[in-house]
């Protein structure tokens, strides 16, 4: 039964809806359930790479931008069994992994990289084709994943689902936002406001440079022609140049680039 504690933190989610504090005391409250090391939230739309949303990772944050968000994400387990069943619910990695050796590759890899021990993700549907996933990381042996903790997510889900609809369904999926107070949050804002500021500064228009932002955060031609009130086609010709400055030929050579940009410090 979910304690004083657990009600606490729920009343705090409900009071940061719709603000950039939303995902820290969602991951606050998930934390109540079962306890974990690191939390990484994607957006995730049917047909699309994911959209970082938050991450409390300390530490090798260079794999998560430069290794998963760019092209490792493709072989997750849990991202493939999304876009298979799209199923919502809480998941192990025992419940997604099938006889694959792609699979155990990368499980393989990523977890010795990172030293995750184990991971769970939760994943939640906004709207048909819109989903949030939640990944819980596990590192220290005091941390694992307990039956105790399972069945107290369960439990709990109904509120993280609701809470999660309220919440993304009223905004776009945004590259990370600060959270007042919290230093690593409002730190990585700005590193994230910087990267999208100085990303192509010197060789692109400013129409390019909107366009190339909206870009990064995971909008496609047809959104971005809706936001800037011009045509898909203007905004094909821009994306067709844009590629050109920067001598790549596709969307995941334009997210190597603007991930790399965003972990190398600007000089």
């Amino acid at each position: 039964m979910p304690d004083a504690h657990f009600f606490t933190l729920t009343s705090e989610a409900i009071a940061a809806l719709n603000s950039p504090r939303f995902s820290l005391k969602l991951i606050q409250l998930v934390q109540a359930c079962l306890d974990f090391d690191y939390a990484i939230i994607l957006g995730c739309k049917e047909g699309r790479r994911p959209v970082y949303l938050y991450d409390s990772i300390d530490e090798e944050r260079e794999l998560l931008f430069q290794r998963y968000l760019t092209n490792d994400y493709q072989h997750d387990p849990f991202m493939r069994y999304l876009n298979t069943h799209k199923q919502q619910g809480i998941f192990t990695l025992k419940e997604v992994i099938h006889e694959d050796l792609d699979y155990y590759s990368y499980c393989q890899r990523f977890y010795q990289q990172t030293g995750w021990k184990d991971e769970l993700c939760i994943f939640i549907e906004i709207e048909p084709t819109l989903w949030v996933s939640i990944s819980i990381g596990f590192i220290n042996e005091t941390n694992f994943i307990s039956k105790k903790g399972i069945s107290a997510l369960n439990s709990s889900f109904c509120i993280i689902e609701s809470l999660c609809r309220q919440h993304w369904k009223k905004a776009d999926f945004h590259l990370a936002e600060p959270v007042k107070g919290h230093k690593s949050s409002i730190e990585l804002h700005s590193s994230v406001q910087d990267a999208l500021a100085t990303f192509g500064r010197d060789i692109l228009t400013k129409r390019e440079q909107q366009i190339t932002i909206l870009i990064a955060q995971g909008y496609d031609s047809k959104e971005i022609a809706l936001k800037l009130a011009i045509s898909e086609g203007t905004v094909k010709n821009h994306r067709k140049r844009i590629y050109q400055q920067f001598n790549i030929a596709s969307l995941s050579e334009f997210f190597q680039l603007f991930y790399n940009h965003l972990v190398t410090p600007i000089k």
